[in-house]
C-alpha cells in the first residue's frame, strides 16, 4: 500500500489529521467544564454529544454551548439505530441538528440514512460556516475494499462535506482496507474519516495521521468511550507522538494475544523520539499471525516484535532466521529487510533473560568481566515450553547449565527437553522435585500475569532448594512467584530485566542504532 502525499501541515505538525475528543456529558454545565479541558490538552475540536444529556432544550442548550465555545464543535445527536442514546421522534432529532446549522456549529454529523431527508429540509438555505459530515457505521464487520469505496461514492453523492465511516475489526487485517480507501479518498481530496472499531482496530486510529484521515477521535479519560477502541488523548499525543507521524513515518509494532498490558509502546515509542528515529511503535491485537503479515507487506510496515502466542509460529514465517532463532525454535523479532523487502526473523529473548540471571546470581546488575559463567553446572528449571522458555532454555545450555524443563503438557516439555539435551517434568510434579539445594528456577509461562496475579506455578514451600528465582512475567511487576521467593530468602529476579535486555536488543535491530540504556532504564523506572 503505497503512502499518500498529505499537503503541507501548519508548523509543529507533520501531518493535518485532526484530533476530536468527544464529549459526554448529563450536563451543558459538564460540557463546557470538559470543553475547558480539551482546549488544554491541546485538542483540534470537541464533539459534543446531545444523546448523552439528561433534559435538552435544543436552542437554549445549543446556543450556550456555541457561545463558550472555545474550540470548533461537531455536534452529534446519534439515534440508538445507529448506536448511540436517543430513542425519541426522529423529527425532533434533526430539528436540533438545524438549529446547530443556524447557530454557527462549525460541523453536525448526520447518518446517511437520514441523509437525504435531512439535505431536503435545508435546501435552498446557507449555512456559511458549518460543514456537514455524513456518516455511517457497521457495528459488526469491515466490508470489502470495493464495497468501502462504494459506500465513499454513496456518502459523497448525498452532497456530504466530509465522509465518515466506522466499521468494526473482526480481525486486524481489517484495517488495511480501510487505509486503502483512506488513502484512495486522500488522492483524490475527499475528506474521510475512516475509523475501525474494537481492541484490533486501534491502529485505524493512529495512522490514520499517517495515510492522511480527516480526524481521529481521543478520549479526555481512559474508558470514558463514545465508540469502542477509543484511544485516550494522552496515548494518542504523547504515547504515539501523533503531531509528529507523517507518510514517511515507519511502523513497528507488538504482535500478540493479549497485548494491552505491554509496555513496549512507552518504551520504544520514548527511544524512538529522543534520537528522533521517525517511526511509531503500536500494539497489535493478533489472531492470525500469518495472515497479519501477509496483509501489512509493504514497506511503511518495518518491523515488530513477537509475543504469545506467535514466537514459534513466527519461525516458519520469516524468509530468513537468525540462527540463534532457529536453534531456540521462537522469533520474538521481524525485520522487513529495505533492499527486498524479505522479512528477517531474531531472538533476543535470551540475552535478557541469561544476562538478567548471570547478573542476579553475582550479586550486581553491572556484569562481570569473569568469562565463565555461574550458570555453568548449575541445575536450572525452565517453566514453560512456549516460545520464552525455548530462548530461556536453550541460553541456559549454552552457559554450561544441567537444563529441566517442567511444563503443564509433558510431552511438550519432553519435546524441548529432548532438543536441547536436558530433562523433563510434568508441572505438577515440580513442589517435589529436589534433586540438589542451590538450583535455579525460571518461570517463563504467563502463569501470575495480570489479571491472575493470584497464581503462582510452584508452592511457596519448594521454594527453599532454590538459589534464585526468576520471572519473566512482568505485568505485575512483583508476581505471586517473586514475592513468595523473596519470602522465603531466595534472591529473585524480574521479568523487567529479561523484557528491559531483548528490548535493547529490539530497538538496535529496528533501528541499526545503539540502544540508549539509561534512558530505558529511566522510562520503566516507574513500572
Amino acid at each position: 500500500m503505497d503512502s499518500p502525499n498529505i499537503t503541507a501541515p501548519s508548523v509543529g505538525r507533520k501531518n493535518v489529521t485532526l484530533i476530536c475528543v468527544p464529549v459526554i456529558a448529563e450536563s451543558v454545565e459538564k460540557m463546557k467544564i470538559d470543553m475547558h479541558k480539551a482546549k488544554a490538552e491541546g485538542v483540534d475540536l470537541v464533539e459534543l454529544r446531545l444523546d448523552s444529556l439528561n433534559t435538552f432544550n435544543p436552542f437554549q442548550d445549543i446556543n450556550i454551548l456555541i457561545r463558550h465555545r472555545l474550540l470548533p464543535l461537531l455536534f452529534t445527536y446519534r439515534p440508538k439505530w445507529e448506536g448511540g442514546m436517543y430513542d425519541g421522534d426522529e423529527n425532533k432529532r434533526l430539528d436540533a441538528l438545524r438549529i446547530a446549522m443556524e447557530l454557527g456549529a462549525d460541523y453536525i454529523d448526520v447518518e446517511l440514512k437520514v441523509a437525504p431527508q435531512f439535505y431536503d429540509s435545508i435546501r435552498g438555505k446557507t449555512y456559511n460556516q458549518t460543514r456537514v459530515i455524513v456518516s455511517s457505521h457497521n457495528f459488526e464487520l469491515t466490508p470489502s475494499t470495493e464495497d468501502l469505496g462504494n459506500l465513499v461514492a454513496r456518502i459523497q453523492a448525498t452532497g456530504a462535506d466530509i465522509v465518515k465511516i466506522a466499521t468494526t475489526a473482526v480481525d486486524i487485517a481489517d484495517v488495511a482496507r480501510m487505509f486503502q480507501i483512506t488513502v484512495h479518498s486522500q488522492v483524490r481530496n475527499v475528506p474521510l474519516i475512516g475509523i475501525v472499531m474494537g481492541d484490533r482496530g486501534l491502529i485505524s486510529r493512529v495512522l490514520c495521521a499517517k495515510f492522511g484521515g480527516y480526524l481521529t477521535f481521543g478520549t479526555l479519560e481512559s474508558g470514558v468511550v463514545s465508540a469502542p477502541g477509543q484511544p485516550s488523548l494522552k496515548d494518542l499525543l504523547h504515547l504515539y507522538n501523533f503531531r509528529a507521524l507523517a507518510p514517511d513515518t515507519k511502523v513497528y509494532g507488538l504482535i500478540g494475544k493479549p497485548v494491552s498490558q505491554s509496555k513496549s509502546p512507552t518504551l520504544l515509542n520514548e527511544a524512538f523520539k529522543s534520537v528522533g528515529f521517525n517511526g511509531v511503535y503500536i500494539i497489535l491485537l493478533v489472531d492470525d499471525i500469518a495472515n497479519f503479515l501477509r496483509t501489512y507487506s509493504s514497506t511503511d510496515f518495518m518491523g515488530f516484535s513477537v509475543t504469545l502466542p506467535h514466537k514459534e509460529t513466527a519461525v516458519k514465517l520469516c524468509d530468513e532466521v537468525d540462527p540463534v532463532a532457529k536453534s531456540i525454535g521462537a522469533v520474538n523479532c521481524i525485520i522487513r529487510r529495505p533492499t527486498d523487502g524479505k522479512l528477517i526473523g531474531y531472538n533476543t529473548d535470551y540475552v535478557g533473560a541469561i544476562s538478567a540471571i548471570e547478573d542476579g546470581l553475582r550479586g550486581n546488575h553491572n556484569g562481570s568481566s569473569t568469562t565463565v559463567s555461574p550458570l555453568a553446572g548449575k541445575l536450572f528449571v525452565v517453566i514453560g515450553a512456549g516460545g520464552a522458555g525455548k530462548a530461556v532454555a536453550y541460553g541456559a545450555k549454552e552457559k554450561g547449565a544441567r537444563v529441566v524443563i517442567a511444563n503443564r503438557t509433558y510431552d511438550r516439555a519432553r519435546e524441548l527437553a529432548d532438543a536441547i539435551g536436558g530433562e523433563a517434568l510434568p508441572l505438577a510434579d515440580l513442589d517435589n522435585f529436589h534433586s540438589e539445594d542451590g538450583m535455579i528456577l525460571a518461570n517463563t509461562s504467563s502463569i501470575g500475569m495480570i489479571p491472575k496475579v493470584d497464581e503462582t506455578p510452584i508452592s511457596k514451600h519448594a521454594l527453599k532448594h532454590y538459589s534464585i528465582v526468576f520471572d519473566a512475567v512482568y505485568t505485575p511487576k512483583m508476581t505471586r512467584l517473586l514475592k513468595e521467593a523473596e519470602e522465603a530468602g531466595v534472591t529473585i529476579v524480574t521479568g523487567f530485566e529479561m523484557f528491559i535486555g531483548q528490548a535493547y536488543g529490539q530497538f538496535e535491530n529496528f533501528t541499526g542504532l545503539p540502544a540508549p540504556k539509561k534512558l530505558f532504564r529511566q522510562i520503566m523506572k516507574d513500572y
